[in-house]
């Protein structure tokens, strides 16, 4: 037989789907079980074969995949971390083109987000911290993070306000998003007893007051 032929029939979708989107497919369903593991029982408690049987899976798919657990935990958490970035630009694109919309509903996305799925409250405000590999990673994700804040601040206010702002726009922005992670964190714990609106009301005054504040200042040479 010839053998182009035989790499042509492994590589032939089958009922429709190519082998690659078959394969993605089970590599989401396993991370969508890690989803379901980690966020109710912690990383402690993910195994292989518990993954794999979560995911309806034989074991053999998992290791076409991932090489172990631990990246199977890091995938989840940059899927997240994807996942929220991607609600938070599409709430500020959508948002009036005013510092205070845009603000409201870029940390409005995320805080809902974060309310409509407990697990995954847990692997990042629980599992994250706790984690080695995921703390570091937490810590990648904060300046990204605040990146996207940046960014969002230099469209808003122009090139001109951002030259004059400088490396003070990243600097700002990590303690904005540093500090709305620990606020998050208080009010998910119960430590910070305020509705879900006074979250995003109150946040939303700091990252508008410190982003006019910037755009407005006339740095003194030095």
């Amino acid at each position: 037989m010839c053998h182009n032929c035989v790499v042509s029939t492994a590589k032939r979708a089958y009922g429709g789907v190519s082998a690659a989107d078959r394969r993605a497919q089970r590599r989401d369903a396993l991370l969508d079980a890690a989803h379901e593991i980690v966020g109710t029982r912690g990383f402690a408690k993910l195994t292989v074969s518990g993954l794999c049987a979560e995911a309806g899976l034989n074991e053999r798919y998992y290791y076409e995949s991932f090489g172990n657990l631990e990246a199977v935990l890091t995938a989840l958490f940059d899927r997240i971390v994807a996942e929220l970035g991607r609600v938070i630009l599409e709430a500020v694109a959508s948002a009036p083109d005013n510092a205070d919309a845009k603000s409201r509903a870029a940390i409005g996305a995320a805080v809902d987000m974060l309310i409509d799925d407990p697990c995954t409250v847990r692997i990042l405000f629980t599992e994250a911290l706790i984690h080695p590999t995921l703390a570091a990673r937490r810590s990648e994700t904060m300046h990204t993070l605040a990146s996207l804040v940046v960014s969002a601040g230099q469209q808003y206010y122009g090139p001109a306000t951002a030259l004059q702002v400088g490396d003070r726009a990243h600097f700002a922005a990590m303690h904005l998003v540093g500090g709305l992670h620990e606020t998050i964190t208080g009010w998910i714990d119960g430590t910070l007893p305020i509705s879900r609106d006074e979250l995003v009301d109150r946040s939303t005054e700091l990252f508008v007051l410190v982003g006019g504040y910037l755009a407005g200042e006339t740095y003194p040479a030095r």
